[in-house]
């Protein structure tokens, strides 16, 4: 029976949701299947990590108990020594508890997690993990450098323009002339690596773009602004597998020209603003409401975005279409979907259990391809000193 490590939290945004997407989409369904050993290490919001059986309880953080727990609960340390070892020390007796890890399953969303950082040091212990790698990571969670890669492939993205937050604020002015001089309103400012539609406003006018940009620049250390899509129809696409991915159903949101696909639409409300229920959240149509055409050349952009970005195990590729021209955008890509998505594959026929189970498979299967890969090189460079 192989040992899964489900990490998540992290000192991110979106702590709360990866715990949700942690607990009810990846631990439950894994021990469901009796197949794996599964072990809960969750870092909290300060950088500690904590490894317990009681983490696998979503009451636990609902309730707020969690911070009695912390205070109790002794920090687990990480051995990257030829794999991965978790290491517990009882607080009075000082003895040691050691959990060898087959395969981590990464639920970590945001900064230091879905951004590449874990899975660095997961590469160099060698150990394999669920979804993509260090770079598809990193690049996906960089909306501005996936829109980049995403042109460089022929794939339309909205008319942009971008800033550090060290420029913003050295001379905001500047970038608020630029963005004023070579954008059409209304506008969409973006923190360039938060995902969750944290800290994104709708501008549709002049005088609400500096607060935007300083809002923006609160959360991220570079600044995106992008045209809106006119006639909008927003499409949204989970995708799995590695040199061969596989397409679940496109899913349309149901939003209004009023509104944007937010924080609070996607986890508060449960789609309340769009006024129907379809999804996971009860806000969407699936599959999307849209003519075979469409469908298929959406689906494809969807699939090219994934391959262009080097996308592996799993990824959901969010698109905008302008329903009058047919015109299909590339909006972003997200290196890991909240729950994984599983309502959008059970509708698919992949339950939650296979769907976990699929994506331990693709992480084995990658380990296994880049094992036939060198990664020393035997020189006499040294001799000559």
């Amino acid at each position: 029976m192989k040992t899964i490590a489900v990490i998540f939290g992290g000192q991110s945004a979106e702590h709360d949701v990866s715990i949700v997407t942690a607990i009810a989409s990846i631990i439950r369904p894994l021990q469901l299947t009796k197949e794996y050993d599964v072990q809960a290490v969750y870092i909290a919001k300060d950088g500690s990590w904590y490894w317990d059986n009681k983490l696998k309880n979503i009451e636990l953080f609902t309730t707020g108990e969690i911070d009695n727990f912390l205070k109790k609960a002794p920090k687990v340390q990480i051995v990257f020594d030829h794999g991965l070892t978790l290491v517990k020390t009882r607080q009075f007796t000082n003895r040691k508890t050691y959990k060898k890890i087959d395969i981590v399953f990464p639920a970590m969303h945001g900064t230091h997690g879905e951004d590449g950082d874990l899975m660095g040091l997961l590469n160099m212990a060698g150990v394999p993990y669920v979804g993509c790698g260090v770079a598809a990571s990193a690049i996906a969670m960089d909306k501005v450098l996936a829109k980049l890669i995403a042109e460089a492939h022929g794939v339309l993205t909205p008319k942009m323009q971008f800033t550090t937050k060290s420029d913003f604020e050295h001379d905001p002015q500047s970038f608020i002339d630029a963005v004023n001089k070579q954008l059409t309103y209304p506008l969409f400012v973006k923190p360039a690596h938060l995902g969750s539609s944290i800290g994104i406003t709708k501008v549709t006018d002049k005088n609400q773009l500096a607060n935007a940009l300083e809002l923006a620049a609160h959360y991220d250390t570079k600044i995106l602004v992008e045209e809106a899509v006119p006639n909008l129809i927003e499409l949204t696409l989970p995708i799995m597998g590695n040199e061969q991915p596989i397409p679940a159903f496109l899913e349309q949101p149901l939003t209004s020209s009023e509104h944007f696909f937010d924080f609070d639409t996607k986890y508060m409300n449960s789609g309340k603003k769009g006024g129907k229920k379809g999804g996971a959240q009860g806000y969407s149509i699936i599959p999307a409401a849209i003519d075979a055409a469409l469908y298929k050349k959406a689906e494809d952009v969807g699939l090219a975005v994934y391959r262009a970005v080097g996308c592996e195990g799993i990824a959901r590729v969010d698109m905008l279409v302008d329903s009058i021209t047919s015109k299909v955008y590339f909006n972003e890509v997200n290196p890991l979907p909240g729950g994984l998505y599983a309502h959008n594959w059970q509708k698919k026929g992949i339950s939650k259990t296979q769907l976990v189970q699929k994506l331990i498979d693709y992480a084995l299967q990658r380990q296994h391809s880049a094992s036939d890969l060198s990664t020393t090189f035997k020189t006499s460079y040294l001799r000559q000193f």
